[in-house]
């Protein structure tokens, strides 16, 4: 018999064998439907546990489930939340890397320069980072050139377009309180973007800074021997958490309240204009899987937010004796009755 012959012979016993019954156990064991190594990811947010976290969680998960990733099946998640103290993050950061993650979410840009500082050498998607270049966790949107994409946040652009929104519904308004976090250097950036805008409005800024959540019932007191008109602040997660504290003093001295996050408005805010989060986290999932299937978190772009939200409160503006200009209302993407 030729070489040629016994070749087809072989491989005619060997598809016979593949094909007969039993023949899976000859041809080696199958392996078994999410048998492979479960995807472990580790998750840091400067905020709390708390209802709209878990909301905003949720639009991320699904993005993971909509690409083959299911948490508790092939995808383990352990989160860590700083609960408004910046100061715990390198702590919380470093018990992350230690659970050795195959990558780290950073719900902003807080928790992705304390993931970055503990964990050089693993891949990092923050979800909404205002100025990620300037705060120095990336080299350019483009490319970013360290172990860290993502999505940015915008509001630095913003902050003029709230003061313009607060000015064009209450015009007899000079002075505005700013509730800021002194202790988050990205509000430092933030609050200079602030007086600008201001001074084109004709506006005069009354820096109310808190530190901690424990300092906002004193600040907001001290406030009020400025007499101001409205209060303005940026959502960062100390402030996002005592939301409610904050929207009953101003309804209490009849302030009211512009910011860039829906749930101040929910809470009772007059207006909120800002980035649609949600997006964000659900976004974030496609980079999360780029990354676990082969991609350079250094080589992937940094996003752009491309969908924004206009959200007012019509019933705080009744309360408040105002009305809201239908210039305004006609692009709301929501309204509160």
């Amino acid at each position: 018999m030729s070489a040629d012959a016994k070749r087809r012979v072989r491989r005619a016993v060997g598809l016979s064998l593949l094909f007969a019954p039993g023949a899976l156990f000859l041809a080696g064991p199958a392996r078994p439907q999410g048998a492979a190594r479960a995807i472990r990811l580790g998750y840091l947010d400067s905020g709390w546990a708390a209802p709209e976290s878990e909301a905003l969680l949720d639009s991320f998960r699904r993005g993971l489930r909509e690409l083959g990733y299911s948490e508790g099946l092939n995808l383990s998640i352990e989160y860590r939340w700083a609960e408004g103290r910046y100061e715990r993050l390198p702590a919380l950061a470093r018990e992350l890397a230690q659970s050795k993650p195959d990558l780290i979410v950073a719900a902003e840009a807080q928790a992705a320069r304390a993931a970055r500082q503990a964990a050089s050498d693993v891949p990092i998607v923050v979800v909404a980072a205002v100025d990620p270049v300037g705060f120095g966790l990336i080299k350019s949107l483009a490319r970013p050139g360290t172990n860290l994409t993502g999505l940015a946040n915008v509001s630095p652009e913003l902050t003029a377009k709230h003061l313009e929104l607060l000015k064009e519904t209450a015009p007899a308004v000079t002075r505005v309180a700013v509730v800021w976090n002194a202790a988050n250097p990205i509000e430092v950036r933030l609050w200079r973007g602030r007086q600008a805008a201001a001074r084109t409005l004709g506006l005069e800024l009354i820096p109310i800074e808190v530190r901690a959540p424990g300092d906002i019932a004193r600040e907001l007191s001290s406030m009020m021997e400025h007499k101001p008109h409205a209060l303005h602040l940026f959502a960062e997660p100390v402030l996002r958490g005592r939301r409610t504290e904050i929207v009953a003093f101003a309804a209490k001295h009849r302030l009211p309240v512009v910011s860039d996050a829906s749930e101040i408005t929910d809470a009772g805010g007059l207006m909120s204009y800002g980035v649609y989060l949600p997006a964000l986290f659900h976004r974030a999932a496609r980079f999360v899987v780029r990354i676990l299937r082969g991609g350079n978190a250094s080589e992937l772009p940094v996003e752009q937010p491309s969908r924004f939200e206009l959200v007012i409160n019509l019933r705080t503006a009744r309360a408040l004796g105002l009305a809201i200009p239908p210039s305004i209302l006609v692009f709301a993407d929501r309204v509160i009755a």
